[in-house]
């Protein structure tokens, strides 16, 4: 019985690891392709992407020193590779996922003045802002993970951080992740809001009430504009009787009819437009909990309840659940961007378009 139970933990083990290296090996490939594809294309030199290809090389970087050093921890179900090496492993663990999920907060930020300030905002966004904020999130991680680290006491066969005070967990947990979280989830509500009132704006200019067959302006100077819309009815019009106004509709031109035609279109893009900014962002911020917050309501809850003893396969679990969002990452900000799409094409093709 024994030897049984020996050779199926022995299986196990080995299908956790390949696994968990299969998902590493997998994270690198995605955000490889994420930088090599921003490298190469120029149609994706642009500031707002720099701030893609930092996110792509902080997971790259979570999936080269973090992910197997960790895989190692779980297999062998001790630390043997010393103390200095537990910190610097915890080190870059924290300030690596913490820069991650800062990113993300960034990307958010750059994208609602993007949508809300376009005009002014185009203007700014230079190159060299996009490298002082990515030095900016990347200090701040710094600031954020060092605290933890400098006050972590020392566990024999164990590399994990211990929270002994209730400000280092606060400081850690709010700062890596909460923070980030509410400024996260209320910008991408704005962005959603923004962009639903402009595409409603842009389909009332191509939906005017139409009288006697012409149509009648309804934008304002301000609002987009075709030449459709700036073109005056041929005479003036006074309000049609319900019964002139079918025998207006029944004896429109084929120009009136075509233009209808295009004012439904407009609406139905405007709708699938709606549709998927709501689809996107829900995938942006659905993915970002799902893996992150399980984790860090975990931290809070083992660091406050000194009885609460958590097993280490669910610490584990939810450890990996959160550097997972390294690999969901590169899909999600790049795979609803037509030029990602076709650069990504053209490099598993191994097409020559530099």
């Amino acid at each position: 019985m024994n030897s049984n139970e020996t050779h199926t933990d022995t299986w196990g083990v080995i299908v956790l690891s390949l696994t968990l290296s299969f998902l590493a090996i997998l994270t690198m490939a995605m955000n490889c392709l994420v930088i090599t594809a921003i490298i190469v294309t120029p149609k994706l030199h642009h500031p707002a992407n720099y701030l893609i290809c930092s996110l792509a090389v902080t997971d790259l970087l979570v999936a080269i020193l973090v992910m197997p050093f960790s895989i190692a921890y779980i297999v062998m179900e001790t630390w043997v590779m010393g103390e200095v090496m537990c910190n610097i492993w915890l080190i870059v663990d924290i300030t690596c996922c913490t820069c991650s999920i800062l990113h993300l907060a960034a990307i958010a930020v750059d994208r609602y003045r993007a949508i809300t300030d376009a005009v002014e905002y185009l203007r700014k966004r230079t190159s060299l802002r996009a490298a002082i904020t990515i030095i900016v999130v990347w200090l701040l991680s710094i600031i954020v993970s060092l605290p933890p680290m400098l006050l972590r006491g020392h566990q024999e066969n164990e590399c994990i951080i211990k929270h002994d005070n209730i400000g280092s967990l606060l400081y850690s947990t709010f700062g890596a992740f909460y923070i980030p979280l509410i400024l996260i989830i209320i910008l991408y509500y704005k962005i959603y809001q923004a962009a639903k009132t402009l595409y409603k704006r842009r389909a009332s200019c191509f939906n005017k009430p139409e009288i006697n067959g012409h149509m009648l302006p309804k934008c304002s100077d301000q609002e987009p504009t075709s030449p459709d819309t700036l073109s005056p009815p041929e005479k003036s019009v006074s309000e049609p009787s319900t019964e002139g106004e079918r025998v207006c509709i029944a004896g429109k031109s084929p120009k009136t009819r075509s233009f209808r035609e295009r004012s439904i279109r407009k609406n139905r893009i405007s709708s699938t437009h709606e549709r998927k900014a709501a689809t996107t962002l829900g995938l942006i911020i659905g993915a970002f909990v799902i893996c992150w917050l399980p984790f860090f309501i975990h931290e809070v809850i083992v660091n406050m309840c000194a009885s609460c003893t958590p097993s280490p396969q669910m610490t584990n679990f939810l450890t990996w659940l959160g550097y997972l969002n390294s690999l969901i990452n590169p899909l999600i900000y790049t795979i609803f961007n037509e030029d990602f799409k076709r650069a990504f094409q053209k490099l598993i093709k191994c097409k020559n378009y530099l």
